[in-house]
């Protein structure tokens, strides 16, 4: 799976992330608009039909985004210099906390779209929505501190992503201001991933350094 990840092209990532969540907001609106069209009474909780997805399209995405930081670091260790090479028991540490959160808010958003939509009448009135709050406060007890230091451990694989990416490049130890442009390309990963890709494409085709930032093909 990570050779798959690192020989991926740039517009299958891309696809499978964010081209899956916009196909979806698209199917979305359009149900919603032509709902309204149609109706002037439109029915606003046949929304919740499609919410019974997002747990998985959080899944998918999550896990292709995530799998493709974790096959960066692992995979292209092999081509770090030594004096370049970094802990990976502290990354691994904090690569699978945002793996957790995620799937703890999957679980909480698949909880309430199934009390919603199972005591949810014909007519598209709720008969019942009385959720166990001891569940609903258990996940946001979780889910807050979880939230907040996913967010850090995010940033932290982010780190190591754009580390590993140019001292594979360059060949040496870098500071930050070396990889400074490759975090931020990984931070925002819709643009990045057309930028990054190529490069890690070429590094694991065992092209020369000097040719992973030309001209991406």
């Amino acid at each position: 799976m990570i050779e798959k990840l690192l020989k991926a092209k740039h517009w299958q990532l891309f696809t499978l992330t964010y081209g899956i969540t916009l196909v979806f907001q698209i199917i979305v609106m359009g149900t919603l608009f032509s709902s309204i069209a149609l109706s002037r009474n439109p029915d606003p909780f046949f929304l919740f039909d499609f919410m019974k997805y997002v747990p998985l399209l959080i899944l998918v995405v999550g896990g292709v985004f995530f799998g493709w930081i974790w096959s960066v670091v692992i995979g292209l260790q092999t081509k770090v210099p030594d004096e370049a090479k970094m802990s990976l028991k502290r990354f691994k540490i904090f690569f699978f906390i945002p793996i957790v959160y995620l799937v703890v808010l999957a679980l909480l958003i698949s909880y309430l779209t199934l009390d919603i939509s199972t005591n949810t009448m014909n007519d598209g009135s709720i008969t019942r929505f009385q959720p166990n709050m001891a569940i609903i406060g258990g996940f946001v007890a979780l889910i807050l501190p979880l939230h907040l230091f996913s967010m850090f451990c995010i940033f932290h694989s982010f780190y190591f992503v754009a580390k590993t990416i140019k001292s594979v490049e360059l060949q040496k130890s870098v500071e930050f201001s070396d990889y400074a442009g490759e975090f931020f390309l990984t931070w925002f990963f819709m643009i990045g991933v057309w930028i990054l890709q190529p490069k890690i494409n070429k590094m694991v085709n065992n092209q020369e350094p000097e040719s992973y930032s030309s001209e991406i093909s």
